[in-house]
């Protein structure tokens, strides 16, 4: 049941965000459809991880932290499918900002902001790879629980490696003296907040943690 749920709300925010994108091409819409809601569900996922240890009303929501995650990580594949296919034509050189140089006829580096934010960008899908499949129950029989919980750790490092690319795509890659600066994107203020909120909550959830557990230690 959560696993519908999840994918009929991952769907409803694709159409939407891709309403919010609608004056670029199909390709950048998309991609940016995608993406947008791949790092909703993500930090929805951070944000589950974290508030039970501050509200504990919100433990009834743990178990949906497995769906939320699965699916991000599946909206971040379409995403990077949407760009290989439409951006980089399947020239994966192109992903790491080379473009060929019909004077010097060969590749040079052109873009280097966007190779290394998309190097980061694999980076994190690798990361999100393994926990898509270690997350069930099967690979925690497997790994055993203390191993299982080891990769599980790895999200954070996702979720950091995901707002890194993402911001970059969001506040500098379209900065350029020359060429035409498109209209700024009106969610950098939103995933500002976003990412501000979930890491202010983890920070508050971090602390409440080791507050209890002092208490709990004898001196």
């Amino acid at each position: 049941m959560r696993h519908v749920v999840v994918v009929i709300t991952a769907a409803a925010l694709v159409y939407a965000f891709s309403l919010v994108h609608g004056q670029w091409s199909p390709m950048h819409r998309w991609n940016r459809a995608f993406g947008d809601a791949a790092v909703l569900l993500l930090a929805l996922t951070m944000t589950l991880g974290a508030a039970p240890r501050i509200f504990r009303a919100c433990a009834r929501w743990l178990p949906w932290r497995r769906e939320l995650g699965i699916y991000s990580v599946a909206l971040a594949m379409v995403h990077t499918v949407i760009i290989l296919d439409g951006w980089v034509e399947w020239n994966l050189i192109r992903l790491f900002g080379f473009e060929y140089h019909p004077f010097d006829l060969r590749y040079v580096m052109l873009q280097h902001g966007f190779g290394l934010a998309n190097a980061i960008g694999i980076l994190a899908l690798g990361i999100g790879f393994i926990l898509l499949i270690t997350s069930n129950d099967r690979a925690v029989r497997t790994l055993g629980a203390a191993s299982w919980k080891t990769v599980q750790m790895t999200a954070l490092v996702f979720w950091a490696l995901v707002v890194a690319h993402t911001a970059y795509f969001l506040y500098a890659h379209f900065l350029s003296f020359h060429r035409a600066t498109p209209v700024p994107n009106p969610l950098r203020l939103p995933f500002a907040i976003l990412v501000l909120g979930v890491v202010a909550l983890r920070v508050s959830a971090f602390a409440s943690t080791t507050r209890h557990r002092q208490r709990r230690e004898p001196n």
